[in-house]
């Protein structure tokens, strides 16, 4: 080995797999005279005994609580928990849970009195939440997985920027996982890991540093725990899946190896085949996300990162290198691979923030990994077996018939467990009471999966020397309760959270696709025969300015809530929609103007004025106005008086428009306060999004307490929706939006990207997206558009 210098660091990568391979081949061994012995039988079928008295009840009065849905689908809902409650279960399973974690992704010990009072806060803590959304009524849930509640998090600790950056990254992984690969599996992934580094951070700061230290710390762990997280969906799947050809792995493979060795991010050189975009990507992510990681480690802490990242790359490229066809890997060759990913997974999770060496961290974490692995290999052996990935069972499966000497995962399975309760946790009651219920939950979750017979037909294959003992442990999968966890529900609503979250996002724009198409069949305006040649050219001129490739946000929102949740018919409110549009357009018109913004582009075309002349322009969107006036006066399916009040609104809404596009322009060159921003705003912005859920709604004849809670939502929205406009205009990409960037900074405008930067004009478009969220929460209609409009505004790149 040689010290780091400017370029990097070299690690003896050979040495410390070899070292990292005895270690793990020393426990191999010691599992696998246990097998042949069999002798973890009598000492786990004692722990059986002692854990099968809290978990194999008769029937009693507690079965009379409803458990809302039943048990089976009670891991997706929040009536399990209140049963739990009801039961008086409740304390018990929230304890077994938060020790779980503690013992898993902490590497805690169990008799220390600090961990366990951690554990007894960390408990009554999740309590209170899941109790308080209990009483937030049936349909209730914690929204531990929700934007606004993670942002709400991230307020509290000060953390703040790094959420946001985390959110947006997140997002764009899911963008660009390839065909072939789940995005939602990537960004399960990347979360969990985030938490992982973060619950470790926090274990560091817990109690011992001042609120600015602990902000940072979580904040870098933050950036740490995607940093590190990426390596799954970029290189641990991306391997793992067939979307690279053989050539492009081998190349990847051979950068990441070269990485790792010296500290320094190889170039890629040339990148050639079909997957060249998308491998340009992740490459930049991926060089991002090392160069973050080694930056923020101290000097000494670098190589013990670097050397457990190597050890952890190693084994997984060995593990991947497996054919099903091969019939002769060893037992050592199967299962010395899979300790030693399964535990540097882990040991990373910690050593990945510097913190100080925990040898008994360390040791706990090395022989807990192949714990969950086994579980997991078990859980997706059908999935492995059809793609023909070599894991324990897979290969067991295949060959058990001919080779006798192959251990079965099993049996090993429950020797880890016997091992992890006696040797690695001296044989501690609350350790054997959530390895064992964690150990019979999956053989549950696995029997509920695949089905009773199929999982009957598996067990019978995996049944292993001791007979007695395996019968006994079908009887729990089958008999015994109480073994649920907290994490788990939490996975499932997660999963179900991001599928649901696809499914809106995919509704939401066909929604704005299909109502948008049918806007554009009517916006442009018919030329009646023998009108004078002055006339038809502020036809073709108001026709040009509405062809543009415009977003039609504010009439597609509009016709949402007025067909989809008023219920009125889509024909009947044509005129309304036509009008929103040309009034927009003639504020657009009026915006680019030389005397105003002076923009060059709109709509990805070139801008009115510049086409014909300002008073062309301003003509034209003169003339627009009292078309979308007579419009609003043509809604005849509507009585009058409900089209009168509809046009007296509309009459004071673009008042309010008027008046905040005056505010912007006397604004220029001055420094606003946040108060003024919000004001301006408000009535050049806000206002606009406040006439498209209102007016539908006075169609309607909504009451007026629903109306103020629409007129809440909007003003929160619009301000949102500005805030994104200016950042765009900061960072946004010309093409993309369609008109030129950098118009505020050349216009002396004040915005909130020039009055707060960038970080803080992203922290109060947050802080207006969670207003807004709570606002919607208050709507008897809780729109699911509505929600993800919110979203689309927050991500929007135009």
């Amino acid at each position: 080995m040689r010290h780091m210098d400017d370029e990097g660091l070299r690690i003896d990568a050979d040495s410390c797999y070899r070292l990292a391979e005895r270690k793990a081949t020393r426990y191999f061994a010691a599992l696998y005279e246990q097998v042949k012995g069999q002798t973890y039988v009598p000492s786990l079928t004692e722990d059986i005994r002692l854990w099968r008295r809290h978990h194999m009840h008769r029937g009693s009065w507690l079965s009379f609580f409803p458990r809302g849905k039943g048990k089976s689908k009670a891991a997706n809902d929040l009536s399990y928990i209140t049963w739990l409650h009801h039961t008086g279960k409740l304390d018990a399973y929230l304890n077994r849970s938060i020790s779980y974690i503690y013992m898993r992704d902490l590497g805690k010990s169990m008799d220390s009195p600090d961990t366990q009072a951690k554990i007894q806060r960390t408990a009554a803590d999740v309590k209170r939440r899941l109790m308080s959304a209990a009483e937030a009524g049936p349909g209730g849930q914690p929204e531990w997985f929700s934007a606004a509640e993670l942002y709400r998090w991230a307020q509290k600790e000060g953390v703040e920027t790094a959420v946001i950056w985390a959110i947006d990254k997140i997002n764009r992984v899911a963008a660009n996982v390839p065909e072939g690969m789940n995005a939602e599996h990537a960004q399960r992934k990347l979360i969990k890991i985030i938490i992982g580094v973060v619950l470790h951070a926090n274990e560091e700061t817990d109690g011992e540093r001042s609120p600015a230290e602990r902000a940072r710390r979580l904040d870098e762990a933050i950036r740490l725990g995607y940093s590190y997280g990426l390596t799954y969906p970029f290189i641990d799947d991306l391997l793992d899946a067939q979307v690279l050809t053989a050539q492009e792995k081998t190349q990847y493979s051979q950068i990441i190896r070269e990485a790792l060795r010296t500290g320094v991010w190889p170039e890629p050189g040339e990148w050639a085949g079909p997957n060249k975009a998308m491998m340009q990507f992740v490459y930049a992510e991926l060089r991002e996300a090392f160069e973050y990681i080694k930056r923020s480690r101290r000097p000494d802490t670098q190589r013990g990162f670097f050397e457990q990242a190597y050890v952890f790359f190693h084994a997984q490229e060995s593990d991947r290198a497996k054919d099903l066809s091969h019939a002769a890997y060893t037992n050592e060759e199967l299962y010395i691979p899979i300790i030693l990913k399964s535990a540097y997974s882990r040991l990373i999770a910690r050593s990945i923030l510097g913190a100080p060496p925990d040898e008994g961290f360390e040791e706990r974490t090395f022989f807990y990994g192949i714990y969950n692995q086994l579980a997991d290999d078990l859980a997706d052996m059908f999935e492995d077996m059809e793609a023909g990935a070599v894991t324990p069972f897979t290969y067991y499966a295949t060959y058990r018939d001919r080779r006798p000497d192959l251990i079965n995962p099993y049996e090993l399975y429950w020797t880890v467990i016997s091992h992890l309760v006696h040797q690695v946790y001296d044989s501690d009651a609350k350790a054997r009471e959530a390895i064992l219920s964690r150990a019979i939950n999956g053989l549950k979750r696995h029997r509920a999966r695949i089905g009773t017979e199929k999982y009957n037909r598996v067990m019978g294959r995996l049944a292993f020397g001791n007979p007695a003992f395996h019968r006994r442990v079908q009887r729990l999968v089958r008999q015994a309760d109480d073994v649920d966890f907290l994490d788990k529900l939490l996975r499932d609503r997660l999963i179900a959270n991001l599928r649901s979250e696809r499914e809106a996002k995919e509704a939401f724009f066909e929604t704005v696709r299909t109502a948008r198409e049918q806007i554009n069949s009517t916006l442009q305006i018919v030329k009646p025969d023998g009108i004078p040649p002055m006339k038809e050219t502020l036809i073709d001129a108001a026709n040009y300015s509405l062809a543009g490739d415009g977003k039609r946000l504010r009439p597609v929102l509009t016709f949402v809530m007025g067909v989809q949740e008023y219920g009125l018919r889509a024909a009947s409110i044509v005129p309304l929609l036509r009008s929103l549009e040309y009034m927009h357009t003639a504020s657009l018109v009026f915006d680019d103007l030389p005397s105003q913004d002076n923009a060059s582009f709109r709509r990805g075309r070139t801008t009115l004025h510049r086409m014909h002349d300002s008073a062309t322009a301003e003509l034209t969107g003169l003339y627009l106005i009292q078309k979308a006036i007579q419009d609003q006066a043509s809604l005849d399916q509507f009585d009058a008086e409900t089209v009168l009040a509809l046009i007296r609104y509309s009459a004071r809404a673009a008042e309010d428009l008027c008046l905040g596009q005056a505010m912007d322009l006397n604004s220029k060159g001055k420094a606003l306060t946040l108060e003024q921003l919000n004001m301006i705003c408000f009535y050049k912005t806000g206002i606009a999004f406040e006439a498209a859920l209102v007016m539908p709604a006075i169609l309607a004849h909504a009451n007026e307490r629903d109306v103020s809670r629409l007129k809440a939502f909007a003003y929160h929205a619009g301000i949102a929706f500005q805030i994104r406009d200016d950042l765009l205009d900061a960072e946004g990409d010309e093409r993309s939006l369609g008109k030129p960037v950098g118009l505020d900074v050349d216009n002396d405008a004040s915005t909130f990207v020039t009055v707060l930067g960038r970080d803080g004009a992203k922290k109060e478009m947050w802080r207006h997206y969670c207003l807004a969220m709570e606002a919607l929460k208050e709507m008897p209609r809780r729109s699911a558009f509505l929600q993800q409009l919110l979203n689309y505004i927050l991500n929007r790149d135009r």
